[in-house]
């Protein structure tokens, strides 16, 4: 038994003990099994249904890369290409090529199992993965972590330091969306944990974190937003930790809304660059945090303040963060707050400066529970309620309808001006109006065309 078998407990009951399989690990009360990804636990609460779908996104990820690969032969077959371009497109197509066969490997222990989970076990549970997140979301992040980024890996680590008590001893560490996992590990080799786990949902970031933090170098290709230069269009990089992991550091594949351990386990828990994206609100994900420490243990929080929710009572300040923190079974949290630089590669002329928001909180009393996650809503589940005619969905059903019947007036044979007259003639609009609105949907379709996707 290691030292995680003991802060595990089932994501889908909370039961604990986890019992040990030969695959990994077995729920007695769910009776069900969840398995590992080349040796990470898998502890998302609908194991099948969740492999199942990263495994989808995994081929169409490899798909969308053999797209690229054949759209730049294509480009290749022009045969005005300047010399110089053809240098650089014939480089970026290389490499391409070389980073799908590298996804395809790196990726492979994700179709150890035939596993196709289907949408009903999402359903019945009420999870699901974010569906704007893909297998290459936070690709960049790899390379930042285990390649180039000394400067910003040092500044997030100072950061934490910054808000700890001199000579603090972390602990049993959790770090929560802990992406490629560099702050996990330089946690754990700097500042003394006895034992860190890094968590995070995405298999790909997890993988890369696996093989990078054994010191053996791991070589991907970079794809920087803003090439630097010709050659900077695609770089190989070799990914390797600055020396091997010591004992005592744990990768698990799970989600934080439904972070797979016993209440009290941690003396620590960070939370990087989550607050903000985590998709819950602000209370109630502090009191699952409070869950999961000890009593006196440390919150400690790093990152910026970017909410993306519609909401804008939810876009919390520092001051309101620090408030609700302190209403959660919190002390009244430290703050500090610097200016460092953020994803600044150096094949790259995209970077920027981020003032990140750094906080550190001691648990002093229990939380009041709440429930378990729920990421749907009855109407979704049972199917059996009426479906709500929000605002959106009313200004939405109404767009829908008018971009479909635009396209059904696109045959090859009409203008703007005669779908403006189709417009008129069905009372959707007169003439005037139809064919400024016309323009816009047809100059929005013809940029989305043309718009090359990211890795």
């Amino acid at each position: 038994m290691t030292a995680l078998d003991n802060l595990l407990a089932c994501p889908r009951c909370d039961k604990t003990p986890l019992a040990r399989t030969d695959a990994g690990f077995r729920c007695a009360a769910c009776k069900v099994d969840f398995d590992s990804v080349n040796g990470i636990p898998f502890l998302f609460a609908e194991p099948e249904a969740s492999l199942g779908e990263w495994r989808g996104r995994l081929q169409r990820a490899l798909t969308q890369l053999s797209h690229d690969v054949a759209a730049l032969d294509d480009e290749l077959r022009d045969k005005q290409l300047r010399t110089l371009t053809r240098r650089r497109l014939e480089r970026l197509r290389k490499a391409l090529d070389h980073h799908r066969r590298s996804l395809a490997k790196l990726t492979q222990p994700l179709d150890v199992q035939s596993l196709t989970g289907n949408h009903e076990t999402y359903l019945a549970l009420r999870t699901r993965l974010p569906t704007d997140q893909g297998l290459n979301t936070y690709y960049a992040n790899v390379h930042r972590d285990w390649a180039w980024g000394d400067e910003e890996n040092a500044a997030s680590l100072n950061q934490v330091r910054a808000v700890m008590q001199a000579n603090a001893d972390p602990g049993d560490t959790l770090v929560l969306g802990a992406g490629a996992g560099r702050l996990a590990y330089d946690i754990h080799m700097q500042l003394g944990a006895s034992t860190t786990v890094a968590l995070d949902f995405n298999p790909l970031l997890l993988l890369v974190a696996q093989q990078a933090v054994t010191g053996d170098p791991l070589s991907l290709y970079e794809f920087p937003i803003a090439p630097y230069s010709l050659d900077d269009e695609a770089v190989l990089r070799k990914l390797a930790a600055p020396e091997p992991v010591r004992e005592g550091f744990e990768l698990v594949l799970g989600d934080a809304l439904r972070a797979p351990f016993a209440p009290g386990s941690f003396d620590t828990v960070v939370t990087p660059w989550l607050i903000d994206v985590i998709g819950e609100d602000l209370p109630t994900f502090a009191t699952r945090v409070n869950r999961l420490l000890k009593k006196d243990g440390r919150w400690i929080n790093f990152g910026s303040l970017a909410y993306s929710t519609p909401e804008r009572a939810l876009r919390l300040s520092g001051e309101e963060a620090k408030e609700i923190v302190g209403e959660t079974g919190f002390s009244n949290p430290y703050v500090s707050e610097k200016t460092i630089p953020y994803m600044c590669s150096p094949a790259s002329r995209h970077g920027r400066q981020e003032r990140v928001f750094t906080f550190s909180a001691l648990k002093q009393k229990d939380a009041a529970d709440v429930p378990r996650h729920r990421a749907l809503p009855d109407w979704i589940v049972t199917g059996q309620e009426p479906v709500p005619l929000s605002p959106a969905f009313r200004a939405q059903a109404m767009t829908t309808q008018i971009y479909a019947f635009m396209m059904s007036l696109i045959d090859g044979k009409r203008s703007i001006e005669d779908m403006a007259d189709v417009m008129q003639n069905q009372r959707l609009m007169t003439r005037a109006e139809a064919i400024p609105a016309i323009r816009s949907f047809l100059i929005r379709m013809h940029d989305d065309a043309g718009k090359a996707p990211r890795l």
